[in-house]
């Protein structure tokens, strides 16, 4: 099995976390065990954006776009042009009648816009008279427009060229953007979501106009996602998690999640101050429309969003604060963090006894604004039986800084991207054997060797 190959990295972790979380050398469910090492970064690499089923980008705080194939590792183009790091970045395509074109926008702490060719290398388009830095990028495909927020948010064309444009007084700005029904989309704002409708008129211009202000939130938002077309999801700094209606933007549950010690570990340590905010902080939120994955301080919690109930947690799942998550199945999961480490989870039915869940973790779930708890309360002890476990079932050691985020390509693989300016492309190890053995089968064959 790979253990740590590209750096030492300290034990940071104590006895009792590492009785939990350590696992042995035989990963029986953990198939990505060849990996490679992709270099060209000279910094922190923090995005990683899909372009097709063979492409991907990578981009971080050196400015530079890479351009990579996810089968063979390969560096197919290098993108220079932004100044400064680069703060967002996603792909554009542009569907014609017979044939689509993919492109890559990116967003710098320059002041810049970019449009990329990802196949020649050109940069097509660039705005550099912006007030401020862009933070977050979205696109509306069916408008075919793309959105910017930062201090001002922002309406562009496919063409680059502005449409309609809302100044923000906020010292964060926008900070996350995500495509609603009926031609609105969600901006989170410090602590508000702000609703803003999109409108056509008959001389085909775009106007945009704030049409609601969700202020429910008593910390600022960390993370905001879709969960299905009529779902959306936001979570704060303060450990709130909220379930939205996404056509009229009412509350339809409220999770207040605060991790509480057990007994056990009150009893061998005294806490004389408050937990720190990383404990309960959002970091990131995923889903794949049955479960909504939050990344809470260094550990894992799952809900399902049919029964709104809890289905799972992981108080600690790393030894630093998790940056990434993502569920691969309605029982698999993976998460990243600043300890280095990559994690694979499965969600297990707890053994029989099971030791009681603290009380103290659990929010009520509230269907109405006027029915919000500000504080914890206890669950239902049907509900607290229903709770199932996360399993550690993969330990992908590599990185010997921050794991910033990943990206799946099914059989193609993993890739990761971290602060030791480096991405691993994982691969699961027994399938490349037999691909190898079949191309020198073929060649063989070809050659008449056999």
């Amino acid at each position: 099995m790979l253990r740590w190959i590209l750096g030492g990295r300290e034990a940071q972790f104590s006895a009792e976390k590492s009785s939990v979380l350590c696992i042995g050398e035989e990963q029986p469910k953990n198939w990505f065990t060849e990996l490679q090492v992709l270099k060209g970064h000279f910094d922190i690499v923090r995005f990683l954006v899909q372009i097709d089923d063979f492409r991907f980008a990578s981009a971080g705080d050196d400015g530079l776009v890479l351009v990579w194939n996810v089968e063979t590792g390969e560096r197919l183009q290098e993108l220079r042009g932004h100044s400064q790091q680069i703060t967002a970045m996603t792909t554009f395509t542009c569907n014609r009648e017979l044939t689509s074109h993919t492109s890559l926008i990116t967003a710098s702490s320059d002041r810049s816009l970019s449009l990329w060719d990802p196949d020649t290398g050109n940069r097509v388009q660039t705005i550099s008279d912006l007030q401020s830095s862009v933070k977050c990028l979205l696109v509306l495909e069916r408008l075919s427009v793309w959105v910017s927020g930062g201090e001002e948010l922002c309406v562009w064309n496919k063409d680059f060229e502005l449409q309609c444009q809302r100044q923000n007084h906020s010292d964060t700005g926008i900070t996350a953007l995500i495509e609603l029904p009926k031609n609105c989309l969600a901006a989170a704002m410090d602590t508000d979501i702000l609703i803003y409708r999109l409108t056509i008129s008959t001389k085909s211009s775009l106007s945009m106009a704030e049409i609601r202000c969700l202020s429910d939130h008593q910390d600022q938002i960390r993370g905001l996602i879709n969960v299905t077309d009529g779902l959306f999801a936001s979570g704060s700094h303060a450990g709130e998690l909220i379930l939205w209606d996404a056509i009229d933007w009412n509350i339809l549950a409220y999770e207040h999640i605060l991790w509480e010690e057990s007994r056990s570990s009150a009893q061998s340590e005294i806490r004389l101050t408050a937990p720190k905010p990383s404990e309960m902080s959002i970091q990131h939120l995923s889903t794949n429309g049955k479960l909504i994955l939050a990344a809470v301080g260094s550990g894992l919690y799952v809900y399902s969003v049919a029964t709104k109930t809890v289905v799972a947690y992981r108080k600690v799942a790393h030894d630093s604060n998790v940056l990434h998550t993502a569920l691969l199945s309605d029982s698999e999961l993976m998460s990243c963090s600043e300890d280095g480490s990559v994690r694979m989870w499965e969600i297990q039915d707890l053994p029989l006894p099971a030791e009681p869940a603290s009380p103290g973790f659990f929010g009520m779930w509230s269907f109405s604004r006027s029915n919000k708890q500000t504080g914890p309360a206890s669950k239902k002890e049907s509900d607290i039986l229903n709770l199932r476990m996360l399993e550690l079932t993969g330990d992908l050691i590599g990185h010997s800084g921050a794991v910033q985020m990943f990206s799946s390509f099914g059989d193609n693989g993993l890739v990761t991207c971290s602060a030791d300016h480096l991405l691993i492309l994982w691969k699961d190890g027994e399938w490349q054997s037999r691909l190898r053995s079949l191309a020198l089968f073929e060649k063989l064959e070809e050659n008449g060797g056999l």
